[in-house]
Order: C-alpha cells, then structure tokens, then sequence
C-alpha cells in the first residue's frame, strides 16, 4: 500500500533540507491524508493488496460502490436467508460492472432485488500510481497546517507599544485544495 505522499516528497516540495520539522511534518501527514479521504469519503490507497468486502441492504439499483478506482472486483454473491449464506452471482449473466460511471455494479435483468443483507461484492480498489493533482493537495494541505496552526497569532507594529492578535477562526479549506479534492469527492446522487 503506497500513501498519498512521503516525508521525503514533502521536504522536496517545501525545499526543506534539515531534520528539523521531520517529526511535525511526519505527524501531519496522515491527519492530512485522513482529512483528504474523510472529505471525499473515500479510501485512495488502502485495498490495493487485499480484498474489500462491500454489503448491501434495501433497494440498490445499481449498486454503487463506495470505492474506487475499482481495479478488480473478486465476486458479486447474493443471500436468499438475510446474509447468512452467499451464492456467487456471474458476471455478464446476472451483474455487469460499468468503469465508466465510476464504481457502479448494473444488473443484467430488471434489477438487484431489495433485502438485508442481500448482496455482498468483494473487490480490489485504489490508485496504484496517485494523480498528481491529488497528490499536489495533499502535499498544499500539509504545507496549509505547517503555515497556519490555528493558534493565536500576534504581531506588534513597528514604532508602537500595543500587540494586535489575530485568531485564526476560519473553518473553510482553501479554495485551491478543495477544488482538487471535490473530483475526487464521492456523490451518490
């Protein structure tokens, strides 16, 4: 499983060449990648070597998966008993999985039968290579936190003896990384 970005390609971005900032920089990036993911909901990296296992409840038509890229989908079972068995359904005869429209599993017939538990897809996901336009965000986020640590800020003008602070209160990610970030972002609409 590769991450989204390492230490040493952030020191290469921000042009850092001592030590220093090793262990802030590496304790960010991961809150900066879980903050990425969490916003797109969506994992990018993680089932890249084992399978994930996806069940679904109720009326799906189609079934939608939660992640992707979809790199290779292992089965599609449905259960006749609420989940307690698992008949493996074939491809192409009872489900078709459609790349172009992003993770999405269409049934050959009518469609998927509503139930609990009834249908449960296994399947690889996640960039083998991260996109660079990603990768770029995550690396601005990380570089976003070094600059502002949400903490008081105060400077004193010159020629004065008064300290003006500044609160950093703002809530909204930059415009620049979010644009990045809603590509990538899943909508089930």
């Amino acid at each position: 499983m590769a991450d989204l970005i390492t230490l040493a390609e952030y020191k290469a971005y921000a042009g850092l060449n001592t030590p220093n900032q090793d262990t802030q920089i590496s304790a960010l990036i991961p809150s900066a990648i879980q903050y990425c993911e969490t916003y797109c909901g969506r994992k990018f990296t993680k089932h890249l070597d084992d399978v994930f296992t996806e069940v679904f409840s109720g009326v799906s038509y189609p079934l939608v998966l939660k992640h992707w890229p979809v790199t290779q989908i292992v089965s599609v079972e449905e259960s006749l008993d609420y989940g307690k068995t698992y008949e493996p359904l074939e491809e192409f005869v009872g489900w078709v999985f459609s790349v172009e429209d992003g993770a999405i599993i269409h049934p050959t017939n009518a469609a998927f039968i509503s139930g609990i538990n009834r249908y449960r897809v296994s399947y690889y996901y996640g960039y083998e290579v991260v996109p660079s336009d990603l990768k770029q965000a995550v690396l601005d986020l990380v570089k976003y936190y070094m600059r502002n640590d949400m903490a008081v800020h105060s400077s004193k003008a010159p020629g004065t003896n008064t300290v003006q602070l500044e609160w950093q209160t703002g809530v909204a990610l930059p415009a620049h990384i979010r644009r990045v970030l809603d590509y990538y972002k899943v909508d089930y609409v």
